[in-house]
């Protein structure tokens, strides 16, 4: 028993001494970060409080003033509420798109939100980690999507005010991940940036994974089952629709402050939708019924807070020359 004693010591004192020495060697400490909000899909039915859904297909834009068929982007789908579309079952969420008639439309699916139809606020958050565990249908023309929008227009009609995509794919593509931000100025002077990340081991989306995103001031970084695969530090915002004063080049105070458009509070989307000009459309290998099926959806905010913001990383803003 001395033995044993002795030995539970000096394993004990060797933990101590290991921390300490990289600790003091200058190893980075690994950022906490504390659970503040999440849906873990435990229930019978989906929490009203927590999501509501898009209905239609197509929405208007964001001046109130051009309807947009197909959501802008020439998709296929009529979003619904039904349970056909979306429902929890076994601790999950399951996003459903179906082949069918209806309303128009040649298929149907499920957008949830964390804001409701209204506008008004369910959830929304400035900066935190995000991380969702999903799985995602794969067949051509299939387009799963984890994403965030600005609670508000801030700084003007998208993407001005800023879009952040945690999870795109297309479902032709089973290895390819997509990680992107929207920002610049309203459409058609809007950018984006952002990188793929292959799955390792011949992985498909059509597994589980986790897909997290950790926003910070100033940076935002991308990972997958933990593995970090992208960090952007810069990016752009002015508010008005023609560029800043549509002179080019632009002086830098005609932007909105750094680090807009990612300073203010974005809700949650979960959706899957079907066919349009980002991928194609479905053709006769797509197998339908298809699912996106997500575990949970968890936010963290970080302890100790976010510090201050820094400058603005490298970049080359594209209308000076």
């Amino acid at each position: 028993m001395k033995t044993l004693r002795t030995s539970i010591l000096l394993l004990i004192a060797f933990v101590v001494f290991y921390s300490a020495f990289h600790a003091s060697a200058g190893e980075p400490a690994k950022a906490e970060w504390k659970l503040v909000w999440s849906d873990e899909f435990d229930g019978t039915e989906i929490d009203k409080t927590k999501w509501d859904f898009e209905r239609g297909s197509g929405s208007w834009s964001a001046d109130g003033k051009t309807w947009l068929p197909g959501f802008g982007n020439n998709e296929l789908q009529f979003y619904t509420k039904r349970p056909e579309n979306a429902h929890v079952r076994d601790g999950m969420l399951h996003i459903c798109a179906i082949k069918e008639q209806y309303k128009g439309a040649g298929y149907t699916s499920a957008k949830l939100k964390t804001r409701k139809a209204d506008l008004s606020p369910l959830y929304n958050k400035m900066y935190g980690r995000f991380e969702i565990r999903a799985k995602a249908p794969l067949g051509k023309g299939l387009w799963p999507a984890i994403w965030m929008l600005p609670q508000d227009d801030k700084f003007g009609g998208w993407a001005s005010s800023g879009e952040i995509d945690i999870l795109e794919a297309r479902g032709q593509e089973p290895n390819k991940v997509l990680g992107t931000l929207h920002y610049g100025g309203s459409w058609p002077v809007n950018t984006h940036t952002g990188k793929d990340y292959i799955l390792p081991d011949n992985g498909t989306i059509a597994d589980f994974h986790v897909y997290t995103v950790e926003w910070e001031p100033g940076e935002i970084r991308w990972l997958v089952d933990g593995k970090l695969y992208q960090t952007q530090n810069f990016w752009w915002s002015c508010s008005d629709k023609d560029g800043p004063k549509g002179v080019n080049p632009v002086n830098e105070s005609e932007l909105n402050p750094w680090p807009a458009p990612f300073n203010h509070p974005y809700y949650i989307i979960l959706n899957l939708a079907v066919g349009g000009q980002f991928l194609g459309n479905p053709d006769k290998t797509t197998i339908f019924p298809a699912e996106m099926v997500v575990d949970y959806v968890r936010v963290y905010e970080k302890v100790g807070g976010y510090g201050p913001v820094p400058a603005r990383g490298e970049g080359k803003l594209p209308f000076n020359k």
